[in-house]
């Protein structure tokens, strides 16, 4: 290695200060100063010779001052060598750990329910935004369908895809239906489909409907066409991406401006852009952290993305993680992501 590329790394002292003016920047969010580091660091150390440090580390790229005698703020390059080697993870503790998994085991048996109930709590726990993708990497097919009347002529429609994913859609319909009369068409659905596939399944009752239009009474007729719709909903949900609490990031000053805002959120709604983030997670082994620039598009330059796939038996079927600030708390965030991932995989499998 040559003495220039020896040169461009921090010694000891310098990735201990590090370490501390990162730690108090993401708890408080404002330039860090010499003096700051000369109390919060223990070591016996002049102002002087901290600010020497700190220009060294500006050299190198790991800290940037925003105004002049303003103190130093990390860089991305900073936060990427503090995740890498700095940071001391701090798991959840065994009460955090139950909460979530009960509330994962309560819905793991609904794979939207579960996908919202998880989002959700990645939020909650890190005060982020939490995103996780629907489970795939199965085809979706047809196992069976149950229809229940409501009032105000609605029906539910509870579908099993798959083993033991449980979808319920809400129909709408010109008359009520009796409860015979639904019993009559869910029969005729699963003795003819069950077992095919959810995008065959759509296409072959289009196309059976119009054969048996003479022949099926039309209360069966009209209630099958009307579920046609939620075998639609359910094929369609593969794919899919769910995202929670997108409000907390108002909570950061970064990233508060209206602007900023106004573009996250966009980015939000782009499904492709979000999908092909997520994917990029899908293969990998454990917890990865896009910092800034990483993630590839330009609109998350200030922000993180923490991710992790979740998997069934040895299948990688879905990506879960959380969006916020370059200035979050990754010893807590990143071990949060890393636990509800395995509990998720937990859960599926049992």
């Amino acid at each position: 290695m040559s003495a220039k590329a020896i040169s461009s790394q921090p010694t000891e002292r310098a990735r201990h200060l590090l370490r501390v003016l990162i730690q108090r920047y993401i708890s408080e969010g404002q330039p860090v100063g010499s003096r700051t580091l000369s109390k919060d660091s223990g070591l016996d150390l002049s102002p002087a010779t901290i600010r020497n440090v700190m220009s060294d580390l500006e050299d190198m790229g790991l800290v940037s001052a925003p105004h002049t005698s303003a103190g130093r703020v990390p860089t991305a390059k900073g936060y990427r060598l503090f995740v890498d080697t700095l940071v001391r993870y701090q798991p959840p503790g065994n009460e955090d750990i139950d909460r979530l998994r009960s509330q994962i085991e309560r819905e793991v048996d609904d794979a939207g329910a579960l996908v919202v109930s998880v989002s959700n709590m990645l939020s909650k726990f890190t005060s982020l935004a939490g995103v996780v993708t629907v489970p795939r990497g199965r085809q979706a097919s047809l196992r069976q369908i149950e229809f229940l009347p409501l009032s105000e002529n609605r029906i539910l429609a509870i579908l099993v895809v798959n083993d033991r994913d449980v979808q319920n859609r809400i129909l709408h319909t010109d008359r009520a239906y009796s409860a015979s009369e639904l019993q009559q068409a869910a029969n005729f659905i699963n003795e003819h489909y069950a077992g095919a596939e959810m995008l065959e399944v759509r296409e072959r009752i289009l196309a059976d409907l119009d054969k048996t239009r003479d022949s099926m009474n039309r209360a069966m007729h009209d209630i099958i066409s009307v579920a046609q719709s939620a075998m639609e909903g359910a094929a369609e949900l593969a794919g899919e991406f769910v995202l929670a609490g997108e409000t907390n990031l108002m909570e950061f000053a970064e990233l508060s401006d209206i602007e900023t805002l106004r573009r996250l959120f966009d980015a939000f709604s782009r499904k492709r852009l979000m999908l092909d983030l997520l994917d990029r997670s899908i293969h990998a082994d454990g917890v990865q952290v896009f910092i800034g620039e990483e993630s590839g598009y330009r609109i998350f330059d200030d922000c993180s993305v923490v991710t992790a796939p979740y998997r069934l038996d040895d299948n990688t079927i879905g990506v879960l993680g959380v969006i916020g600030p370059t200035r979050m708390a990754y010893d807590r965030v990143v071990p949060i992501v890393d636990i509800t991932a395995r509990l998720l995989r937990s859960a599926l499998s049992s």
